[in-house]
């Protein structure tokens, strides 16, 4: 089986096993008391294996292969993306988490910028993978500077966990926001400031 490397250094397989999913799903049905073999649910484990092929396909994906052709221009200044959608699930009781993402970098010496849909494929690679959204973040932004060698980066989402609105403290609209950034992003309080500002205005 042919495996890659992401960014995070993890090696990858590049095929889904659904049919273990499958079998895996039906043992959970049977193990909540449900009737597998009831009409309504009987394609269900079927489903489901299609519906984690797709929610996990990040697994499987190359982070710097997402990002696409790299470009050269002058431009020196910051490029945002606002409200990029986001949608994961949580590593620690598989269920979903949303909300949206903000991506910001300053292009570095060399002038490297990318497609501005790319910034969005580069959250879903990372969204798209059994997760935390801390570390989704940091992922998100420790790609921009390997990949562009990015002068300053900053990123930041925001969502709501089913695990805190539909179990546990169940805390409905209750959102958690998390934020990295890196370079002068991070060292240059005006060039800081400036890019929070425009994410916070949407100016």
């Amino acid at each position: 089986m042919t495996s890659i490397r992401t960014l995070d250094e993890r090696p990858i397989r590049r095929e889904v096993d659904t049919g273990r999913i499958e079998r895996a799903v039906l043992e959970i049905l049977w193990a909540i008391g449900e009737d597998p073999g009831r009409e309504e649910i009987r394609d269900t484990p079927r489903r489901v294996a299609r519906a984690y092929e797709e929610a996990f396909s990040g697994l499987h994906e190359n982070p710097e292969a997402a990002l696409g052709t790299v470009f050269q221009e002058r431009y020196r200044e910051l490029v945002i993306v606002r409200d990029i959608r986001v949608s994961s699930f949580c590593e620690h009781q598989l269920l979903p988490f949303s909300g949206k993402a903000s991506v910001g970098y300053i292009p570095g010496a060399s002038g490297a910028v990318v497609g501005l849909s790319k910034l969005s494929r580069l959250v879903d690679v990372f969204a798209r993978r059994p997760q935390v959204q801390e570390r989704l973040t940091s992922q998100v932004a420790d790609a921009l500077v390997e990949v562009l060698a990015a002068e300053g980066v900053i990123v930041v989402i925001e969502c709501e966990h089913a695990c805190m609105s539909v179990r546990g403290v169940r805390k409905p609209e209750s959102n958690t926001v998390t934020s990295a950034l890196r370079g002068s992003l991070r060292s240059d309080p005006q060039k800081r400031s400036a890019a929070v500002n425009l994410i916070r205005s949407g100016a």
